[in-house]
């Protein structure tokens, strides 16, 4: 039991550095969980790349946010958004999330 405790003690104590360099992309941000994840983690000072359905959903999250969260529209079944989406996260942070030489 005394383990349990330390180990549990241990993982709590974890704490991610630079938080401020660092992105998360989080779709369905127009509304319940999504939304609420990029509002909490753009307060913890994270870089939210959030995608909403709508234009609306986005503009709402952009006015309840910093700065470091940014949005883009993105339709999870269409072939076309997605590609377009990931494009625009390349645009973004591309190079610090794959290597340089796959970066188009």
């Amino acid at each position: 039991m005394g383990l349990f405790h330390l180990v549990r003690w241990y993982q709590e104590r974890q704490v991610v550095s630079h938080l401020q360099d660092k992105y998360v992309f989080i779709t369905g941000c127009d509304s319940g969980f999504g939304n609420l994840l990029a509002r909490q983690l753009d307060m913890r000072g994270l870089r939210v790349l959030a995608a909403c359905l709508t234009e609306k959903g986005a503009e709402q999250l952009r006015k309840q946010t910093s700065e470091r969260l940014e949005t883009v529209i993105l339709g999870v079944t269409q072939t076309e958004s997605i590609a377009a989406a990931v494009q625009w996260v390349k645009e973004h942070v591309g190079y610090k999330i794959w290597p340089q030489e796959s970066v188009h």
